[in-house]
């Protein structure tokens, strides 16, 4: 097999991956106001530590450029959600209005998310050792509780499960996309890998604080969804290191 087609089949995989974390949602169906809320806790909790990695990755390669990609990802997606809201028949399937909305940015996110996320694989398979195979499964798993945070908004604002599990996969189609040209291109796509991770982290931030953390709010307790939120956080940054463990 050549290099080429490896990386893109590596990246498919990670890309697949992500339509793994849906599956809870085909046991459990039907949820009160309070479940809803708390599902917002925990994806909340979710992208923020997804973006506090992406911050991370990106300072280690250049603090200035992830900077500047955090402030940008903060302002597209400010006006981006303002241009879309104005758009009251805005709607995705039979879901209108502010839930389309919310399902459209999340799923818009967690894709430009994943596009950096291509490009580091890419470029991982371009250097040297076993690096790629280990980006590759460490995404792949990785991409596993992204799929369920992308679930936990799609699901109680109406997506069936096997439509919550297609949108996850999409959101992360860039991966393979990217993976390739930046492997074949290394030299022109490695320097813009912390902008795009500073891009995707702005991004996840503004729409947590902005959307997911006001509407869990609404049927439930301050203290129950601080509680979903920090133990989210805390079980994503745990998991992320058990990855890099072993």
């Amino acid at each position: 097999m050549d290099s080429v087609t490896l990386v893109f089949l590596a990246a498919l995989i990670t890309a697949l991956a992500t339509g793994l974390g849906p599956l809870p949602f085909a046991i459990w169906r039907s949820m009160s106001p309070k479940a809803v809320s708390i599902c917002n806790g925990i994806a909340a909790g979710l992208m923020l530590a997804a973006s506090f990695s992406l911050l991370q990755e990106g300072i280690n390669l250049s603090a200035t450029l992830t900077i500047l990609g955090l402030v940008g990802g903060f302002l597209f997606i400010a006006l981006s959600h303002k241009v879309i809201s104005h758009n009251e028949e805005f709607h995705i399937g039979a879901i209108k209005g502010a839930n389309a909305v919310k399902m459209l940015m999340i799923v818009g996110i967690m894709t430009l998310h994943s596009a950096a996320e291509g490009v580091g694989v890419g470029v991982a398979y371009a250097g040297e050792g076993n690096l790629g195979e280990f980006i590759t499964a460490a995404i792949a798993v990785h991409n596993i509780p992204e799929g369920l945070a992308i679930a936990l908004v799609l699901v109680p604002r109406g997506a069936k499960v096997w439509q919550a599990m297609g949108w996850s996969v999409f959101s992360s189609l860039p991966q393979p996309l990217l993976a390739v040209p930046a492997f074949m291109f290394v030299t022109v796509f490695e320097p813009f890998l912390p902008v795009g991770l500073g891009l995707a982290a702005g991004a996840m931030i503004w729409m947590t604080l902005s959307e997911l953390v006001p509407e869990a709010l609404e049927n439930a307790s301050s203290p129950m969804i601080a509680s979903a939120v920090t133990m989210s956080i805390a079980g994503m940054l745990l998991f992320e290191l058990m990855l890099r463990a072993i």
